[in-house]
């Protein structure tokens, strides 16, 4: 099994999630990480952030419903980094009502002893509660969680915990946690707020770097470039390099 398997969630849209999973594996990949990364949202975003378009190219839909192994589905998409694609049945997942407690751990076993040459696999995680983030749940040992700095992002967070601290008592493990502040604008008070109640309420578990709000991370994916990429000399850039580093050292604010 891979060495590492993180799943990148919140359970509220918009605040950076498939943004974060682009950018940061391919800033760990520059730092000569084996990275895998699999888009887990229907709507197949990251695929798109990395310039792949081919709607029919076959994903982890299909790995997940037992069709294929893993291994057939990976596309390299740069040096040390590959992508498992959604797949245009992901969708197909969420409606599964047959197999009980089976249906939270097809990922976990599509992964098992598969993937094992990588250092990192990332789980780019829909924005919901359903059971493609019970998949990733069942699948992953680390959590990163990215914020956005509004108010109801911390609402999105309570609940988000609640729904981890349930799959940690029910498989009987404690994941790594961590939080990144994506979208952070120094100038705006509640950007502030929100960070002082991350740190209150999550000490040790705030990477120590924050991604800043800016234009250009939205640009991006229209390139179908990562920051690092498109304006490797950028602020935004750098802070992606600077977060992966942060990642790897378990450093925190």
């Amino acid at each position: 099994m891979a060495n590492r398997i993180v799943a990148i969630i919140n359970q509220k849209g918009g605040v950076g999630k498939t943004t974060t999973s682009a950018n940061l594996t391919h800033a760990l990949a520059k730092q000569g990480k084996k990275v895998t990364v699999i888009d887990l949202d229907p709507q197949g975003h990251l695929a798109i952030s990395f310039g792949e378009t081919n709607q029919q190219m076959p994903g982890i839909d299909e790995v997940m419903l037992n069709e294929t192994n893993i291994a057939n589905n990976l596309v390299q998409v740069r040096e040390n980094l590959q992508l498992i694609v959604a797949g245009s049945r992901l969708q197909e997942i969420e409606q599964l009502s047959e197999g009980g407690a089976k249906r939270g751990d097809l990922l976990r076993k599509a992964l098992h002893e598969n993937l094992t040459d990588q250092d990192f696999v990332f789980l780019d995680c829909p924005p919901s509660s359903g059971l493609l983030v019970a998949n990733a749940l069942f699948a992953a040992d680390e959590i990163i969680i990215p914020m956005a700095s509004d108010f109801l992002a911390l609402q999105g967070l309570s609940y988000m915990m609640g729904t981890i601290n349930q799959f940690e008592k029910a498989l009987n493990k404690k994941y790594k946690l961590f939080l990144v502040m994506s979208r952070y604008s120094s100038t705006r008070r509640i950007s502030k707020e929100v960070l002082n109640t991350m740190l209150l309420h999550f000490p040790e578990q705030v990477l120590e770097t924050m991604i800043r709000e800016t234009a250009l991370l939205a640009e991006c994916p229209s390139f179908g470039k990562t920051i690092v990429e498109h304006r490797p000399g950028s602020r935004s850039a750098r802070d992606f390099r600077d977060l992966a580093k942060n990642f790897l050292d378990g450093k925190v604010m």
